[in-house]
């Protein structure tokens, strides 16, 4: 991989059970996790950071803590945590000591440059409920992490999104001070992207001058209702996690990637060995 390109794997909503046990009485959270893993393991270029923003484990217990952690050990890369409204902050520092960026301060935001790419990362989780709120230490946090670095692309990384989707029930548990995070966004144009997961699916908005985006699940799918009083319902449509890709001459691109193996590639030839 050249030297000025920078790979940011973004992967969401694990949702983890302890020992793999099956969530809804139907989807493999553990074995979906096995495949991602294989997936970004085989990525060429290799990414330089995996980031994976939230919920990741079902119902914040130790067991299912440790679970993920055994099936972390798998991933090839380097990879950062970020709770989401499932977690549970103390156990996931339990149960990731090692991960000395987790172990700082009450809630878990952290930052790292990664070749030339800021990466920021926003703890949005409300102990004990389903909705988001920054808390205004970290929105100072972040104005003054952002003030410091206004020459690095950044990605603003939180488990809640930052725009309402139309999904009635996920709209329920938005990220409440959206506006104050926005007022900071705004002001630092180096911000690229403002990512994040929650809402199991691949959604993009404008935001604060630049673009929100979410990663899809990498299992299931919340199922796209924007009907009013719609029902909160999943779908196992395929799985996937965004790629984001920098590079000084061109920017950031974001791609939505497939997880699993499927047919070809193949070259673009017709009938008749003309290149398409």
């Amino acid at each position: 991989m050249s030297q000025s390109m920078t790979l940011i794997a973004h992967i969401s909503d694990l949702h983890i059970k302890a020992q793999g046990r099956l969530s809804y009485k139907k989807v493999d959270t553990l074995a979906a996790l096995h495949r991602v893993i294989d997936t970004l393991n085989d990525l060429m270029p290799r990414p330089d950071m995996v980031v994976i923003s939230g919920d990741l484990v079902d119902f914040g217990t130790a067991e299912a803590y440790q679970t993920l952690r055994e099936a972390l050990a798998r991933l090839t890369l380097p990879f950062r945590l970020m709770p989401g409204n499932h977690d549970d902050r103390v156990r996931l520092r339990a149960a990731f000591p090692d991960h000395a960026y987790l172990q700082q301060g009450e809630t878990l935001h952290w930052q790292v440059e990664v070749n030339g790419v800021l990466l920021l990362a926003l703890d949005s989780s409300v102990p004990q409920q389903p909705w988001g709120e920054l808390d205004d230490a970290q929105l100072a946090w972040l104005e003054g992490q952002l003030e410091r670095a206004p020459q690095l692309p950044t990605l603003v990384f939180l488990h809640h999104p930052p725009f309402l989707s139309g999904i009635e029930h996920m709209d329920q548990q938005p990220l409440r001070n959206a506006e104050a995070l926005a007022a900071v966004i705004q002001r630092h144009p180096q911000v690229e992207r403002v990512l994040s997961g929650h809402l199991h699916r691949a959604v993009q908005a404008r935001f604060a001058g630049t673009l929100a985006c979410v990663a899809p699940g990498v299992s299931h799918q919340v199922a796209l209702d924007f009907s009013a009083a719609g029902p909160a319902h999943f779908v196992l449509e395929p799985p996937g996690f965004l790629l984001h890709r920098w590079q000084p001459q061109q920017g950031m691109t974001t791609h939505q990637c497939a997880i699993g193996d499927y047919p070809g590639p193949w070259p673009f030839y017709d009938a008749h060995g003309l290149v398409d």
